[in-house]
């Protein structure tokens, strides 16, 4: 496994789909993952800091995480099939490990807010799919996406 930091947000118009970057924390290699806009939307208000006066979807996550005295040791991306990416979040509580399956853009989500470490699976890295984004226009549409977004719209978002 390689551990990973998310190096960015951007949009993908050919697929009309956000992407979640992921760097090697030791490396230049990127991991482009396709993420919905909502799971964008919450990696971004964690990677800006923001806080809600009352817990959003991951915001809750983590206080049920910490409620049951439990930490998240990591997030790992470990597989893709059919162009769908594959992650497991592990949990530890009293030494014991509980491993959970999970979407990568909520274990990412959960990661951030956690401070857990992100680690991608080696083999991910050769099998990744090409990736066209618009770079500049796309990533100030996604800013002004993000900035316009209300806590309330992250159940009424459409492509």
């Amino acid at each position: 496994m390689v551990e990973v930091q998310v190096s960015g947000l951007r949009v993908d118009d050919r697929a009309r789909s956000m992407v979640v970057l992921l760097q090697e924390v030791k490396g230049e290699r990127l991991l482009p993952i396709w993420i919905g806009h909502t799971e964008a939307g919450a990696i971004a208000m964690a990677l800006a800091g923001r806080k809600f006066e009352r817990p959003l979807t991951h915001d809750l996550m983590k206080l049920i995480v910490e409620g049951f005295h439990a930490t998240l040791e990591r997030v790992a991306v470990t597989g893709l099939k059919s162009n769908t990416f594959f992650a497991k979040l592990v949990f530890e509580r009293e030494n014991e490990v509980v491993t959970v399956d999970a979407r990568p853009s909520d274990s990412i989500a959960l990661a951030l807010r956690t401070q857990s470490p992100i680690y991608v699976a080696e083999d991910l890295f050769k099998s990744k799919p090409a990736l066209e984004l618009d770079s500049e226009d796309g990533a100030q549409r996604l800013r002004d996406f993000l900035e316009g977004m209300d806590p309330e719209d992250f159940g009424n978002i459409s492509p």
